[in-house]
């Protein structure tokens, strides 16, 4: 960031009064802009043993699969988000159930949130953001050609927890390592959730 929104000066990165980080902050009107993680919301689209997967259209990984799942906007659910981004994506109506995975992606400051969801019909088709969408059984699922790390280890997940019937909730940190060859570090957080007294 250069300029301010607000008044158009030029920015500096200092830490404001009060914070512990360095904000971007105005010179001429003081105003701090605030930049935080994005959240990514999606579904898991289940239609009998079979889960909606759609193609991508657009880049990033143009060509790949992936869940039907994006940014949030403004002013809504999250659960009304991942209803809207699986309309948008793949012209499929959802009755969206409980979360099931959140996963942390601080190198690239986001954090994805995808819920299990149930079809309400076979009436999809591509959106505008997609080539193709499909039902895959698991076996069916080309693992090889899936566009983010998230959704692969979504799908993982379900999968084995489909198969033990467990229904828990799925958390998990995904970072780069910084090491000499930068790859990405997978942590499942498979822990019971703590409650604290009187809860």
């Amino acid at each position: 960031m250069n300029y301010c929104s607000d008044c158009g000066a030029p920015v500096t990165l200092r830490v404001p009064e009060g914070d512990n980080r360095e904000r971007h902050v105005c010179s001429r009107c003081g105003t701090i802009h605030y930049q935080n993680p994005k959240m990514v919301v999606g579904c898991i689209p289940e239609w009998e043993d079979k889960i909606l997967l759609c193609r991508r259209a657009i880049q990033p990984r143009l060509g790949l699969w992936t869940l039907p799942a994006g940014f949030m906007e403004r002013g809504e659910t999250t659960r009304d988000g991942a209803a809207r981004e699986t309309l948008e994506e793949a012209n499929a109506r959802v009755q969206v159930g409980r979360l099931y995975g959140l996963f942390n992606l601080p190198h690239i400051d986001q954090v994805y949130m995808l819920f299990r969801a149930r079809l309400l019909d076979l009436d999809f088709s591509p959106g505008e953001e997609s080539l193709e969408v499909r039902l895959f059984a698991e076996r069916e699922i080309p693992w090889d050609e899936l566009a983010f790390h998230p959704i692969r280890e979504t799908l993982r997940l379900f999968f084995r927890d489909r198969l033990t019937g467990d229904r828990e909730m799925r958390s998990g940190d995904i970072v780069r390592d910084t090491g000499d060859e930068p790859r990405l570090q997978i942590t499942i957080h498979d822990e019971p959730p703590f409650y604290g007294a009187g809860e």
